[in-house]
C-alpha cells in the first residue's frame, strides 16, 4: 500500500480527502476530510515521532538510539512540533552530565558552593 499524498505533484498545494471507500462491504462516503496534523510531517519527521513515541517521549532514549547530542534532537522535536502546527514553550535545559555533577559535588566539598546551590544546579 501507499503512502497517502498530501500535495498535488502538479501545482504542489495541499490536497483534499474527498472520498473515503471500504474495500470489504464497499462503503462510499463522500464529504470533505481532514488528514490530521501528523500528515504535515515529512517521512523523517514521522520515523522521528516514532523513535520519540517508542522511547516513551524520553529524549535522552532518543539521543542514545540516534548517536546524538542533546541540542541536536531537541531541534528535531521543536521541528515536528512546529511543523503539526504548534508554538514551541522554552526548551527543556540540558540534562547535567555525570562529569558536571561530579564537578558540582568537588565545589561543595571544596567550600565553593553552598548544598542549597548545588541543588539548584543539579535540579536545573
Amino acid at each position: 500500500m501507499n503512502d497517502v499524498l498530501t500535495q498535488c505533484p502538479v501545482c504542489r498545494e495541499q490536497l483534499e480527502i474527498t472520498r473515503l471507500h471500504c474495500g470489504h462491504c464497499e462503503t462510499t462516503i463522500d464529504g470533505r476530510f481532514s488528514f490530521g496534523r501528523l500528515n504535515a510531517l515529512n517521512r523523517e519527521q514521522l520515523a522521528f515521532v516514532e523513535l520519540f513515541l517508542r522511547s516513551e517521549g524520553k529524549i535522552n532514549r532518543v539521543v542514545a538510539e540516534l548517536n546524538s547530542k542533546y541540542p541536536h534532537v531537541r531541534s528535531q522535536l521543536t521541528d515536528v512540533i512546529e511543523t503539526m502546527g504548534y508554538k514551541v514553550g522554552d526548551p527543556e535545559p540540558e540534562p547535567v552530565s555525570a562529569a558536571q555533577k561530579q564537578a558540582i559535588l568537588k565545589q561543595v566539598a571544596n567550600g565553593e558552593l553552598s548544598a542549597d546551590q548545588a541543588a539548584v544546579l543539579l535540579t536545573s
